[in-house]
């Protein structure tokens, strides 16, 4: 185990946080600590209690929490990452209690409880030597985390639409190789760090663990506390960007954003551009317009430095490049990404079966409603069309042995359902026709039929010829 603790500056705090370190039940020969300093002046300095591995790894390019663990884990020798904040005070089983669930399987991501309290009078010493958080701290009068009712609400997270919500730090603990598959944590997001770094491992497919025993208390009240309205337009921008799943932040028509909501695949080998064109267009026209398409075909074998002949057996090829090669909503690809992470959603199907303008919208609506993992919509001439729900994709891939079939191991896991294209590819309504009565005239009454078909002008003058008087 491999504690990485940022600081920037809070010395007495992180004498604290190291002495409730040392006094940890986890094994001391299997746990180092590396304390990273982001930049603190005066120098952050190794206090004399301190677990036995303890190393000081200073910054040296970039700044900035993300940074500064980041830095962290690349010097770490751990097969497993425990972030742990500077002002954080763990109890003696905390790191012992995240850690076993490690040894289950490789694919987990344990989270740790914290309570928040006004920092009190006690030396490192005391912090050592206490039996329990309780005879430091007033825990009757701390101020609980959001979290830890989230979990109690779903039943340990297991009745969780988006567990990544209560992975906010500043206590978690994931194998290394996971925290270096996802990237680490993103310097440029300043706010939201890592609820974004979250997100981005639900679509890994980790599991979420969170775990009682392993309590903390965070010296200090939250900043929600001090000014919670800034605070939440503070993060916004930087959630809105990245985690498509939170819709409540991308309300604004017709915006772009970084991370789209879906990807559209589309396989447009030995396909004409005439039908690439009309799929493309009724993917981009549709009612979700939070989406990406990506074009998949033999893009390499175009070279730009060749000529352009009218009998090139590429043509059909080239045409689609050049016409769609500068549309940042489109991308050419030889090879689909076996998940489209970090978006949250992708569709799969032919590319001579336009998407409907509600096609997307319903099929989305449908998998979330019980968070299946993939809708397979059987077409009447024995083909499909899928929508993929890349947190599955994920642990499909985490789970499955080469050359196992991903559906098979996400029926397990997630669900795999299959529907009629009714509902996703709707037949235009037909007009039904209107009765209105006719006025009375002489040598005859009744009723006219008049079908509501046409433009509006033909309609107004087939409703004033049909009530003509004779």
């Amino acid at each position: 185990m491999s504690v990485v603790v940022p600081a920037h500056g809070g010395q007495d705090k992180l004498d604290l946080t190291l002495a409730a370190l040392a006094a940890q039940t986890y094994p001391a020969h299997l746990m180092e600590v590396l304390v990273v300093d982001d930049g603190s002046r005066p120098p952050i300095r190794l206090p004399e209690i301190r677990p036995v591995n303890t190393r000081l790894v200073r910054v040296e390019d970039g700044w900035g929490i993300s940074n500064a663990v980041n830095t962290g884990a690349k010097a770490a020798d751990g097969e497993i990452i425990q972030r742990l904040d500077s002002d954080m005070v763990a109890c003696r089983e905390h790191i012992e209690a995240l850690a076993r669930w490690h040894h289950v399987t490789d694919y987990l991501v344990t989270i740790g409880m914290k309570k928040f309290v006004e920092p009190p009078c006690v030396t490192p010493g005391q912090v050592f030597r206490a039996g329990h958080l309780g005879e430091l701290f007033d825990l009757d009068t701390a101020v609980p985390s959001s979290t830890e009712a989230t979990i109690a609400k779903t039943d340990g997270l297991r009745k969780s639409r988006n567990p990544y919500h209560v992975c906010t730090g500043p206590t978690f603990a994931l194998p290394r190789e996971v925290f270096h598959a996802v990237g680490g944590l993103d310097p440029t997001v300043i706010r939201g760090e890592d609820t974004e770094f979250s997100y981005r491992l639900a679509m890994y497919g980790v599991v979420f663990v969170p775990d009682l025993d392993a309590q903390a208390v965070h010296l200090g009240l939250p900043s929600q506390h001090r000014d919670r309205e800034r605070a939440v337009r503070a993060v916004e921008p930087y959630l809105a960007h990245r985690i498509p799943l939170r819709r409540d932040l991308r309300k604004d028509r017709g915006r772009r954003w970084l991370v789209p909501y879906v990807e559209v695949v589309l396989d447009v080998t030995d396909t004409s551009e005439s039908v690439v064109r009309q799929a493309v267009a009724a993917a981009l026209d549709g009612k979700l317009q939070d989406i990406v398409v990506t074009l998949v075909g033999p893009w390499s074998r175009l070279s730009s430095g060749e000529r352009f002949g009218l009998s090139d057996p590429c043509f059909e090829l080239r045409l689609m490049r050049d016409l769609f090669a500068n549309d940042e909503r489109i991308r050419l690809i030889d090879e689909a990404a076996p998940t489209p992470a970090p978006t949250p959603f992708r569709y799969r199907g032919p590319v001579d079966v336009p998407l409907h303008r509600a096609t997307l919208e319903r099929m989305i609506e449908s998998v979330q409603k019980d968070l299946a993992g993939v809708l397979v919509v059987d077409l009447p001439d024995g083909r499909t069309a899928r929508l993929e729900r890349t947190s599955a994709l994920g642990r499909a891939c985490l789970l499955s042995s080469p050359g196992e079939d991903l559906d098979e191991v996400i029926s397990a896991t997630h669900g795999v359902r299959h529907e009629p294209p009714d509902r996703f590819w709707p037949v235009p309504a037909q007009p039904e026709p209107v009765t209105i009565p006719a006025p009375p005239v002489s040598g005859g009454s009744g009723a006219v039929s008049v079908s509501v078909e046409g433009s509006e002008n033909s309609l107004l003058r087939r409703l004033k010829s049909a009530l003509r008087p004779n």
